[in-house]
């Protein structure tokens, strides 16, 4: 028998069925950028040159780039364009971590502090949630991309944080009204934690136990990920594997091969993480590292990558400014933005990160203070921009300016790393974002100096 179906409902078929998945649409209009100083990061700067952007990538870039017909020109003599720049590990356009849920202590009692992200099964994974994933919860239209996009950023490393497995890294980009517009590569990175999430009564309470936790954790995962090849194979005979959720997430992983991103900031912690990762036989990047320049040859060994934060250590404010301090912390206080150079130096990958700080020009006071200590601007610019896309995957599309990546790009009135020095211009996807300042006069074309006004689809 056959069903026979009218003819309307076999064209809503047909029309369902021919949909295209949506895609991030690049802009239409295609920009030159002409008498731009050109700060490509992978090659030497260009005093006067030409960057093409058309279809949300870079067209071409140099001083012989032609412009095509029908472009919008924007003269932009006087302004230097370099690479988005990169934010190596933040929580922006991720929701607020969970509050801790109260849990009865083994002897009773009163309740205890327990993360609400515990996993309560076969078996107990406190503070463990490696399966999820910031690419599922980013939230774009947060206001903080547009504070931090002003202020020269195109791409970050997004993590959860709370918890010794708090999840899963992705690269995104500032700029987009989707999550699908913004996410460019996701599952980039596991983020681990050797810092104690429980109280006392609580597993793990102590560094020994969360290390010790780590451990099993690993083993539970090498034991399944073996047990549930051998079932694949013949599973006749065999005890079908158990689901652990947060086990089956780092088998993937691992599998995967994605490194593991340790936060350590002592000399003392940075050794201990970097064991730790030997022993569970994972790729570690090690973030935070302000101690880093007493670490260099643990580092340097393996050119182990670092995500070093700029935000220095300093004295409490509300502490007493008469009292003592060891002499040693400081030391640690006024050695820490030494340790970029110190890395450079030992041919160690790094970047950095803004850890929490509040905006992008604290971020950039923070990287000028590791030049003041030593840091070749060139490799600053660089921790900001090519290096933590080589880290994570995605040189192939960003970090530089060159032909055939991603149009993300900061245009500057004078050198970043200058505090007078102001974005103009910032393109995203190829998307222009034109930087407004009203503190500058207007000429007598009604213009500011350096900020190109957009009339008619053209520029002049």
């Amino acid at each position: 028998m056959r069903l026979r179906l009218p003819a309307c409902a076999i064209a809503l078929v047909v029309a369902m069925t021919c949909v295209p998945p949506r895609v991030h649409a690049a802009p239409d209009l295609v920009y030159a950028l002409r008498n731009v100083r050109i700060v490509p990061v992978s090659g030497a700067v260009v005093a006067s040159g030409t960057v093409i952007i058309a279809g949300g990538l870079i067209q071409a870039a140099g001083a012989s780039a032609t412009v095509p017909r029908g472009a919008t020109e924007i003269d932009a003599s006087g302004l230097t364009v370099y690479p988005g720049l990169f934010d190596a590990l933040t929580d922006l356009g991720l929701p607020a971590a969970a509050q801790p849920a109260a849990a009865p202590t083994p002897g009773g009692g009163a309740p205890v502090a327990r993360p609400a992200s515990s996993v309560r099964g076969p078996q107990d994974r406190p503070g463990s949630t490696p399966w999820i994933q910031a690419a599922d919860d980013v939230k774009p239209d947060e206001r903080k991309f547009e504070t931090w996009r002003n202020g020269g950023f195109t791409n970050a490393l997004i993590a959860p944080k709370a918890g010794l497995l708090p999840g899963q890294s992705a690269v995104i980009a500032l700029a987009g009204e989707r999550t699908s517009d913004v996410v460019v590569r996701p599952a980039v990175t596991v983020q681990a934690s050797l810092t104690p999430t429980g109280g006392f009564g609580t597993f793990p309470a102590s560094l020994m136990g969360v290390i010790a936790y780590l451990k099993q954790v690993w083993i539970d995962t090498a034991h399944y990920g073996a047990w549930l090849d051998q079932y694949a194979a013949n599973p006749r005979g065999i005890e079908r594997p158990p689901h652990d959720r947060a086990v089956v997430a780092l088998h993937e992983a691992m599998k995967a091969r994605r490194p593991v991103v340790l936060t350590a900031v002592t000399a003392t912690q940075i050794r201990r993480a970097l064991t730790l990762a030997a022993e569970l036989n994972v790729s570690p990047v090690i973030a935070g590292a302000h101690q880093g320049y007493d670490a260099v040859d643990a580092l340097g060994a393996r050119k182990t990558p670092v995500i070093v934060s700029v935000k220095w250590p300093e004295k409490a404010r509300d502490s007493d400014p008469d009292a003592d301090e060891p002499l040693r912390t400081l030391q640690f206080r006024d050695r820490a933005p030494s340790t970029p150079a110190a890395l450079a130096r030992a041919g160690v990958p790094f970047a950095f990160t803004s850890d929490g700080l509040a905006t992008p020009r604290d971020v950039l006071k923070g990287v000028k203070r590791a030049i003041d200590a030593g840091l070749v601007p060139d490799a600053a610019l660089r921790a900001l921009t090519l290096s933590p896309a080589e880290m994570f995957g995605v040189a192939d599309r960003m970090g530089s300016i060159e032909a055939g990546k991603i149009a993300n790009l900061v245009v500057t009135d004078g050198d970043l790393f200058d505090e007078k020095t102001k974005v103009r211009m910032v393109f995203v996807d190829g998307q222009l974002f034109e930087q407004k300042d009203a503190t500058r006069p207007a000429d007598a074309g009604g213009t500011r100096p350096g900020v190109p006004a957009i009339v008619d689809g053209g520029v002049r």
